[in-house]
């Protein structure tokens, strides 16, 4: 069960992330990777503000095990956002009052591409259903007590750019008149992975709102960060790979530091991460500072044991003169 004691934290209202005058910038959701321990680390470099992965509001509500698992915060852990994937409103909101007192808000997934989301009523295929999603952004507004608490959606275009840009619109246009805090657009279709982002479409949106809107695709450091808000004038950014690949990357960094590398190390051993999550995330973020040699030497290690030797044979001196420094 959950320590309440430990991750009550009061913050006045998460919007004011918003009134400062900067491109707010902001930690994905990310299954399996946006966890406690790595939004630790990305708070360290400068993100301003961190969401939960994606968690599925009907299983969160049916068990404790899964609250349990899937929602774990500190007192530190604050501004967060909880993003839920739900179908039906008062489920949403069931889920965002059990959170509101440890969280500042919800986002609504309205993006997910994956089939099994899709197929189960979740994710992109919310973008085609705007009455539910004025329903659902409406139910928690009035069902959790905290004026103060956020409800935003995370959306994808509808097909065909050009021609249903309107569509996205008229979607985006009855969530915030239900109340929805902000609005992310991640600048692709449902269909699309890779392609290039359609900022055009991005700054439509962003003209047709009062409420603060946040680019999602391709932030992979700050001039990207300051490209987009000349392109689209948007209110945030939201990154998620080039979080990963470098997450010190919102505090200027062009590829990871080595003393975000040992942060890191000391955050994920704090924290319990098990030893796949820990490999993983010192994966990317190597990516760019090692060679090939290294690579695969460093990407077979197997136990978090090796992991520490590797790092201490290799960069141990580095960290020294940091630590010294420091």
């Amino acid at each position: 069960m959950w320590d309440f004691s430990v991750i009550t934290k009061d913050m006045e209202n998460v919007m004011d992330v918003f009134q400062k005058g900067q491109v707010v910038k902001i930690c994905a959701p990310m299954v399996r990777y946006s966890k406690l321990a790595f939004r630790s680390l990305v708070r360290k470099y400068d993100c301003d503000l961190c969401f939960t992965p994606m968690i599925v509001a009907a299983d969160f509500m049916r068990s404790n095990k899964a609250r349990d698992s899937e929602f774990t915060t500190s007192q530190a852990d604050r501004p967060l956002i909880v993003q839920f994937a739900a179908k039906d409103s008062q489920t949403l909101a069931d889920a965002a009052c059990i959170v509101s007192p440890f969280s500042d808000g919800v986002d609504l997934n309205c993006g997910c591409p994956q089939r099994w989301a899709m197929a189960d009523g979740y994710g992109a295929c919310l973008i085609n259903k705007p009455e539910l999603v004025r329903d659902m952004v409406r139910q928690v507004r009035n069902q959790v007590e905290n004026p103060n608490f956020s409800v935003s959606i995370k959306i994808r275009f509808r097909t065909r750019i050009h021609r249903d840009i309107r569509l996205t619109v008229d979607l985006c246009q009855k969530a915030e008149a239900a109340g929805v805090s902000w609005v992310t657009v991640h600048g692709r279709t449902a269909d699309e992975r890779h392609q290039p982002v359609h900022y055009d479409a991005i700054k439509t949106i962003k003209d047709s709102l009062s409420v603060p809107v946040v680019a999602n695709g391709d932030i992979k450091n700050l001039k990207d960060v300051e490209s987009t808000r000349q392109l689209t004038a948007i209110d945030g950014v939201m990154a998620a790979r080039g979080l990963l690949a470098n997450p010190a990357m919102f505090a200027g960094y062009e590829d990871t530091p080595l003393e975000c590398v040992w942060d890191w190390v000391d955050i994920a051993l704090e924290h319990g991460t098990p030893f796949t999550c820990f490999h993983h995330h010192l994966m990317y973020m190597m990516e760019k500072i090692t060679s090939q040699q290294e690579k695969k030497v460093f990407n077979a290690l197997s136990s978090t044991s090796a992991v520490l030797d590797y790092l201490n044979e290799t960069y141990g001196s580095a960290r020294l003169l940091f630590v010294s420094v420091s």
